[in-house]
């Protein structure tokens, strides 16, 4: 292998072990080398990470509930913006709502600073405590999540085991049996995308 050529590969595994550590601030270098290693067990050559993350918008708090809920609950927003700020200040929060509207089967409640656990429960006292809400008709406020997407290049179209093209369930089980992902959720099943028409590579999607 010429000198190039061993520059450029340890390049793009620097490159790689950075996006991975972006993406997921708080994995531990070992555990970061250990993903790369479950990785690698679908192929015998080291396949290319491709990954980006969406960052979680931790100014709109997401409370699910039913659309009747929520309907009812936005004919008065102003009045519960006013309300949600008073709590806020009551317990000394240096948070603001600033807008609520219907969105993905429940509400979004926009602030004006990053939120925080102790800002999700008074919102969620309030709600609750609200005469417009049905209480068993709805879950308690998140934040959104990150989203990462991991691209894998040069692996095998067909299985080593089978002999036959590797399949999403395959791919799904090996990242199941370790630690490392129990923190995370697959956000839909891997895609396997074979190369070509001639080619016996595959590119496999993975949404975490």
């Amino acid at each position: 292998m010429s000198l190039n050529a061993s520059k450029s590969i340890s390049a793009n595994a620097a490159r790689d072990t950075l996006k991975i550590k972006k993406a997921f601030s708080s994995l531990q270098n070992k555990k970061i080398e250990q993903v790369q290693k479950i990785i690698s067990k679908v192929t015998k050559s080291k396949p290319h990470i491709n990954m980006t993350t969406k960052r979680p918008l931790h100014k709109q708090v997401i409370i699910p509930m039913s659309i009747d809920n929520a309907n009812n609950f936005v004919k008065e927003s102003s009045n519960h913006i006013a309300n949600i700020n008073r709590a806020f200040k009551n317990i000394k929060l240096d948070v603001l709502a600033d807008f609520i509207q219907v969105k993905n089967k429940g509400i979004v409640i926009s602030t004006i600073k990053v939120t925080n656990p102790l800002n999700l429960q008074t919102i969620e006292n309030y709600i609750k405590s609200a005469h417009s809400i049905e209480v068993e008709y709805m879950e308690s406020p998140r934040l959104l999540q990150s989203k990462s997407y991991l691209k894998l290049i040069s692996i095998p179209f067909l299985s080593k085991k089978t002999n036959s093209r590797i399949t999403s369930d395959e791919i799904d089980n090996i990242l199941k049996t370790t630690h490392i992902f129990n923190d995370m959720v697959l956000a839909s099943k891997p895609k396997v995308i074979k190369v070509s028409l001639k080619s016996d590579m595959a590119i496999v999607w993975i949404d975490i």
